[in-house]
C-alpha cells in the first residue's frame, strides 16, 4: 500500500529540483524560461504544475509528476502510474480521465535519470482506448490519504508509447481528389 501525502510531499518536494530545467531545454529546443505554479490555487485546479516559455512566445503547459525509490523495497520501478480514480470512495475520476488544461505530462524517474513528455490528448485518448485492459493486465497501485485512496495503474514505456503513437494516425475512407 502507498501513502498518497508521502507522494504528494515528495512530488512537491522536487518542484525547486534543477533538473527540470535542464531537461525542459532539451525536451524543447527554443525553451527561454519557465514559471512555477506549484501554489494551490488556479492553475493546480486546471492540473498545470509549470508554464515552459519558448523562444517564439508559444507557452507549453506541463503538469509534473515525479516517482522514486519504493520506501519499503527499495525498489526503483520504471513503469508509468495512470491515476485513473483521485478519490476511490467517490468515484472521482483521476488525471488519466479528466479534463485537465496541461499540454503535456512530464513523469520524471529519478533514481532512473528518465523523464517522459507525454502528451495530454494522446495520452488520455490511448487510455480511453486502452484502460479496462490495462487495469486488468497491469499492477494496481492503491494510495492512501486519511481522508481518500487513489488509484492508478502501472504501464510499462513498452506497451504505452505504441498507444500514444497509434493515436497520431487517424485512418479514414481511401479516396480520390480531381485536380
Amino acid at each position: 500500500m502507498n501513502f498518497f501525502g508521502d507522494c504528494l510531499r515528495a512530488s512537491h518536494a522536487a518542484h525547486d529540483w534543477p533538473g527540470w530545467e535542464v531537461i525542459y531545454r532539451k525536451a524543447f529546443p527554443s525553451f527561454a524560461t519557465m514559471v512555477d505554479h506549484r501554489d494551490d490555487g488556479y492553475w493546480q485546479r486546471l492540473g498545470i504544475d509549470r508554464t515552459v516559455v519558448l523562444k517564439s512566445s508559444k507557452t507549453v503547459r506541463i503538469d509534473e509528476k515525479v516517482r522514486g525509490r519504493n520506501r519499503v523495497s527499495g525498489k526503483v520501478y520504471d513503469d508509468i502510474l495512470l491515476e485513473f480514480l483521485s478519490d476511490e470512495a467517490h468515484d472521482q475520476p483521476g488525471w488519466i480521465n479528466k479534463p485537465i488544461l496541461a499540454d503535456y505530462i512530464a513523469y520524471a524517474i529519478l533514481p532512473l535519470g528518465v523523464c517522459h513528455i507525454l502528451p495530454v490528448e494522446q495520452l488520455q485518448t490511448a487510455w480511453e482506448r486502452n484502460g479496462e485492459l490495462w487495469r486488468r493486465r497491469f499492477r494496481p497501485i492503491r494510495a492512501e490519504n486519511p481522508s481518500w485512496v487513489t488509484c492508478s495503474v502501472a504501464v510499462p514505456p513498452s506497451v504505452l508509447y505504441p498507444a500514444i503513437g497509434g493515436c497520431l494516425r487517424v485512418s479514414f475512407e481511401p479516396t480520390e481528389v480531381a485536380s
